[in-house]
Order: structure tokens, then C-alpha cells, then sequence
């Protein structure tokens, strides 16, 4: 009790500080998630595209250069710590003239990153899309460019709601690294309060309460969203 009692006292006491880094953490897990859906979302499309037999040389040649410089985008940023892409990147390009506040190189940074993940998760769901419907779409008259963005795209997202949702999340969590070029997040503000009571354990177990009341609730959320999409789906079928 006497645990719960003071980990109350510092939540009461701090809360400012609390809600202030809740405000920057959901700021970067929204922006991130959208950025890098929209980054996944181009990329995973132009990964997905398959030439036609009938393509010039010079097209399978540009095809094969881009197709590399993606692929070596997505293992980068997924094969390596997001904390070091942090430094890397803000520290880096700082070192040459780029002046920009950590809040703003903190939205970039999970966007590409956040991005590399969203754009394999879009090309598996362009790829579960039946072939049957690019044809349908080809035999009526639209291009290749139309029948990805009217046609494939959209049940692509469908098919990838679920592990949207799961970066959104993980976005919440994973947005703590961040703190390592001076984002002002949940956790930074948990590590400046543990540092000024010298209550680490009662205040970082207040920190990770706010997480679960963030994460929580969002994934009953989005998880009745996608239910509901489910549900639409099946009675359009039908």
C-alpha cells in the first residue's frame, strides 16, 4: 500500500508533466503512423509493381535500381535500433547546417522509420489482393496507375488494418527512444521527475500505467474498427 500510495502522491503532484509528455507521445505516434503509412504506401506499391513482357530494356533497368535503392531503405531502418537512427540522423545532419528542434526531427525519424515497416506490410496486402481484380480492372479500360490507387490500394489497406493498428501501437511505445536527442516525450518526463523525488520505481511504474491506459483502450478501439470493417465486408460479399 505504501508503494501505491506514494506512486499516487508523485501522478497528483507531477501530473502536469505527465499529461504534458502524453500530448508529445501521442503527437508523435499519430504522425508517425500516418507519415509512414503514406511513405509504406508508395513504396510498397512501386516494390509490388510487375513489368509487363512487353517493357523496354530501359524500364526493367530502372525498375531494378529502384527495387534496390527500397530495399536497401527498408533493411536499413528495420535492421537496425531506432535509437541509433536517432542520433545518427539528428546529431548527423545537424553537423551540416540543418537546425531543426528534436520534436520535428523526432516526427521524421519514426515517419521513415515507421515507413519502412508499413511498406512491406502494404506489399503483402497488395499481394493478397486476387489477381482476378487487376485483370477485371485492365479489361475495362484503366491504367496500371489507376487500378493500384482506385482498385488494389484500398483492399490492400483493408487487408492491412490489422498490422497498421499494431504499428500505431507499437509507435506509442517505441516513441520513449526518443528521448535520446531531447524529445520532451512520456518518458523523458518520467526520467526528470524519477530524478527529482529519487522515487525511480514509483514513478516509472506511474509511467508505465499511463502506457497501458494508452495502448489499451487504442487496441480495443481500432480492434472494434476492424471488426466493424469485417462485418461490412461480409454483408457486401454476401
Amino acid at each position: 500500500m505504501q508503494f501505491i500510495e506514494t506512486a499516487w502522491g508523485i501522478f497528483t503532484k507531477y501530473s502536469i508533466l505527465f499529461f504534458s509528455g502524453v500530448k508529445i507521445t501521442l503527437l508523435l505516434a499519430i504522425t508517425g503512423t500516418v507519415f509512414g503509412l503514406m511513405i509504406g504506401l508508395v513504396v510498397g506499391a512501386i516494390r509490388a509493381i510487375s513489368l509487363e513482357p512487353r517493357s523496354s530494356k530501359f524500364s526493367r533497368i530502372c525498375k531494378k535500381v529502384i527495387d534496390w535503392v527500397l530495399t536497401v531503405y527498408i533493411e536499413f531502418f528495420r535492421g537496425t535500433p531506432m535509437m541509433v537512427q536517432s542520433f545518427f540522423m539528428y546529431y548527423g545532419l545537424k553537423s551540416i547546417g540543418l537546425n531543426w528542434t528534436p520534436i520535428v526531427a523526432g516526427i521524421v525519424i519514426i515517419s521513415i522509420n515507421t515507413g519502412a515497416y508499413m511498406a512491406e506490410i502494404v506489399r503483402s496486402g497488395i499481394q493478397a489482393v486476387d489477381k482476378g481484380q487487376t485483370e477485371g480492372a485492365r479489361s475495362v479500360g484503366m491504367s496500371h496507375l489507376q487500378t493500384m490507387f482506385y482498385i488494389i490500394i484500398p483492399q490492400a489497406i483493408r487487408n492491412s488494418f490489422p498490422s497498421i493498428i499494431n504499428e500505431f501501437i507499437v509507435n506509442i511505445k517505441d516513441s520513449s527512444v526518443l528521448n535520446v536527442i531531447a524529445v520532451n516525450d512520456l518518458y523523458f518526463q518520467g526520467s526528470s521527475v524519477a530524478g527529482s523525488v529519487f522515487k525511480y520505481t514509483e514513478t516509472f511504474f506511474v509511467v508505465a500505467m499511463i502506457y497501458l491506459c494508452l495502448t489499451y483502450p487504442t487496441s480495443k478501439i481500432l480492434g472494434y474498427i476492424e471488426k466493424r470493417m469485417a462485418n461490412t465486408t461480409g454483408k457486401v460479399g454476401a
